[in-house]
């Protein structure tokens, strides 16, 4: 899986207006020189976060882009799917047929279930991430995926527990 130049740089950019608080809004060089990213792809990645509804312009001498919710409200999954789209949607066999119109497979195989199952894990993790969440420095990010694993296998665990037990 590879994520695109668009998807890490537009995540930088919320994340960098995040960050800034609620000191106003932002210019794109601002946020160029913030992210070592030059002005023109900056605004490209704007026009597109602005599209999507996760960041609001303004014009004028007070103007430039501000986060149009709050970051606790913006999820990282919905932000890489405007952005780039999900690694796995049900049309992804339509796409990758071969040389025939249909898939070869596409009554049973074994691929397709991969990545259903792999699409299901990034769900569940990016779309319980919000940009709130990643505001903060690398070690405490680590700290906190490292107790949400936690707590998810605990659940896991008595949820097992629990099945066993009937």
């Amino acid at each position: 899986m590879k994520i695109s130049a668009q998807e890490e740089y537009g995540l930088r950019c919320l994340l960098h207006m995040a960050k800034s608080g609620d000191n106003g809004s932002l210019s794109i060089p601002e946020i160029s020189q913030a992210e070592g990213l030059s002005a023109p792809n900056v605004a490209k990645l704007m026009r597109l976060l602005r599209l999507a509804g996760f960041v609001a312009s303004a014009r004028g001498q007070a103007g430039g882009y501000a986060l149009a919710r709050p970051a606790d409200q913006i999820k990282v999954s919905e932000v890489l799917e405007a952005l780039g789209g999900r690694l796995y949607s049900p049309s992804f066999c339509e796409r990758h047929s071969g040389l025939d119109r249909s898939c070869n497979h596409s009554v049973d195989c074994a691929i397709r279930a991969l990545w259903g199952t792999v699409q299901a894990v990034l769900d569940e993790v990016l779309g319980n991430t919000t940009i709130s969440d990643l505001a903060h420095s690398e070690v405490e990010v680590r700290q906190w995926i490292a107790q949400r694993k936690a707590a998810a296998e605990r659940a896991g665990a008595a949820a097992g527990a629990g099945s066993s037990q009937g």
